[in-house]
């Protein structure tokens, strides 16, 4: 197949020369009648021309070479000979030999430059594909199918990138159908310990369809490219060896960069899990420890001064250190629910709930909180109900409202709205309070965050994050804003209708 291919490109210009030659000649004799003979020599000029800019220039040269021969022979007297019987004619054969060499050179060049430009704005073309192809890619393995599909698809080859993992080097990419055996692992693992390509067409083992390629930067070896030529295939050409390189070293640098992205994102990540480990132990050291000692104190003046307290400051004491409990396990179980949805195991049973049962059992929660507070609420009889988690939404509605508690006047009013909008509900819990700063409007649904008020009021700052969490586990959204008079409004949109893919 291949010595058939080489035939083809080198015997058929030279072949097709000389029946170019043939026909000028028929075509020389047909009109010798009525053309002087030096006329007939620009017929042979033209297939020059034509076979250096069809060709290149060794066929020009034939041509030009054949051409001077079929002249004299067939068309300059004495006919079918090669004698001249006028001198003047081999000053005709010189020029026309030495125009054809040069026309045929200068054509040939021109032919040589335009394949070459045309081989440039190909490969141009193909790195420019595979840069914008990069560029999209999104994480470390979209990097990585990025290289296989282009590399395959500008070499018609098969293609699979092998990296280091753990001191070893592992296959972590590859087409379906590329050879990933042991003895090629092997060759893999030489070309990546040596820096030096190893398989077909390297000098290791010259015969293969195999070829590994090191994808080197100056920070050394980032893994190998495989190559494995598919049917018919047995080895690159010259103009195909320069791409690849080419191809390898933009290959190596996108893996060099995403292999920093990963290692940045992994510092990244490091540093929030340290921030927020420092986060939770300051508020564990804090807000456990107030309600701790608050019950440790009432427990102990019950058990010291027992025999001397009257029923109503016993039932006082009991109070308090009941609220403080209540307090405790409220964060507890936030802090609980936080790790569930930092875990991803956060588990929503999702069923048609009335939105005035959910907001009664919180409010039912906050009752001594809440006092003689007005609480204003304003749904509209035909409703829907809408599919939730009744324990979860609960505690989102409850830590929402003892938000409007703690940041608005005692004697000032909470008002809760609901309407249907495009298939949404919309809730909205509205205070009359201080209003958030604009700053931390931004922020305030962050773990830990808490916006900075003029008002001490203690609070471990996870209640909103831990709202934002469940609602968008039932589809939904939060977002605030600030009223044009005062205080805050916090909107919640859930979907009427339950999604695919939600559980």
């Amino acid at each position: 197949m291949r010595t058939r291919e080489i035939i083809g490109k080198r015997v058929f210009p030279y072949a097709a020369s000389i029946g170019l030659v043939l026909v000028t000649t028929l075509l020389g004799e047909l009109v010798k009648g009525r053309l002087e003979p030096t006329n007939l020599a620009m017929l042979y000029l033209l297939a020059v021309v034509i076979a250096a800019v069809r060709w290149g220039k060794g066929p020009a040269v034939a041509t030009a070479i054949l051409s001077v021969l079929a002249f004299d022979f067939f068309l300059i007297p004495p006919t079918l000979a090669f004698r001249v019987a006028d001198v003047q004619y081999v000053f005709t054969f010189a020029g026309l030999l030495a125009a054809g060499l040069v026309i045929g050179t200068l054509t040939s060049r021109m032919r040589e430059q335009t394949v070459q430009s045309r081989r440039r704005e190909a490969q141009a073309a193909a790195l420019y594909r595979l840069s914008a192809d990069l560029a999209d890619a999104v994480g470390f393995e979209a990097v990585l199918q990025a290289i296989r599909k282009n590399v395959g698809e500008i070499i018609n080859c098969r293609a699979a990138i092998y990296l280091p993992a753990g001191g070893v080097l592992e296959l972590r990419s590859g087409d379906p159908g590329f050879p990933a055996n042991e003895r090629e692992k092997g060759i893999a693992r030489w070309a990546f310990e040596n820096a030096r390509a190893a398989g077909g067409g390297s000098d290791e083992e010259t015969r293969r369809k195999t070829r590994y390629l090191p994808l080197k930067t100056p920070q050394g070896v980032m893994g190998v490219l495989g190559i494995c030529f598919r049917k018919g295939l047995d080895g690159l050409t010259a103009d195909e060896e320069g791409l690849v390189n080419a191809l390898v070293n933009q290959a190596a640098t996108a893996i060099q960069r995403a292999n920093l992205a990963e290692q940045s994102r992994h510092v990244e990540l490091m540093r929030q899990t340290e921030k927020l480990q420092t986060a939770l132990l300051s508020s564990i050291s804090h807000d456990l420890r107030t309600p701790l000692v608050s019950i440790t104190g009432t427990l102990t003046t019950l058990q010291e001064n027992s025999p001397g307290l009257d029923d109503a400051t016993r039932k006082e004491l009991l109070e308090n250190a009941s609220a403080e409990a209540d307090r405790l396990n409220r964060i507890v179980g936030n802090l609980l629910d936080l790790t569930r949805m930092e875990a991803g195991t956060l588990r929503i049973a999702k069923r048609p709930c009335d939105l005035r049962d959910v907001l009664g059992a919180s409010l039912e929660q906050l009752r001594e909180r809440i006092g003689d507070r007005p609480v204003r609420i304003a749904i509209p009889r035909d409703f829907p109900e809408i599919p939730m988690d009744f324990s979860f939404m609960m505690k989102t509605f409850y830590n929402l409202l003892d938000n409007a508690v703690k940041y608005s006047p005692q004697d000032s009013s909470i008002d809760i709205g609901a309407r249907v909008h495009r298939n949404l509900a919309e809730i909205e819990i509205r205070d009359r309070g201080m209003g958030i700063p604009e700053s931390d409007l931004g922020r305030i649904f962050e773990k830990f965050y808490r916006a900075e008020m003029p008002q001490r009021v203690t609070g471990t700052g996870l209640g909103l994050s831990i709202c934002k969490g469940i609602i968008e586990a039932h589809g939904g959204r939060i977002v605030a804003r600030n009223n044009a008079d005062s205080g805050a409004t916090f909107i919640v949109t859930l979907p009427l209708q339950e999604k695919q893919g939600l559980s």
